[in-house]
């Protein structure tokens, strides 16, 4: 039993990881606003699939919300600070706007 909890989380440390390497606009970023919209994003559509099988899950469904909301505070951000590069990541994450 241990051994797969331990498998899921190297599993979703490697995504993670996979997705700063990505987004990253320099060794080391983790913080910048292209990594945090993009790892809100993945946590999005998880909690997305976990809704759509529990439907009545209202502790995720609050959770997701708040996570929305924080996304769409950093891409206003972004989008007041550097148009280009909010109109880059929109693309690279698929978001509409």
């Amino acid at each position: 039993m241990v051994a797969k909890k331990n498998t899921s989380i190297d599993l979703l440390s490697q995504s993670q990881n996979n997705i700063i390497k990505d987004f990253a606009i320099h060794e080391g970023d983790n913080g910048s606003p292209e990594v945090q919209a993009a790892l809100f994003t993945k946590r999005i559509l998880q909690l997305s699939e976990h809704l759509k099988v529990n439907k009545r899950d209202n502790h995720s469904r609050r959770g997701l919300l708040q996570i929305l909301g924080k996304r769409r505070r950093i891409l206003q951000f972004l989008e007041k600070k550097d148009k280009e590069r909010y109109s880059v990541l929109i693309g690279k994450l698929g978001l509409k706007k």
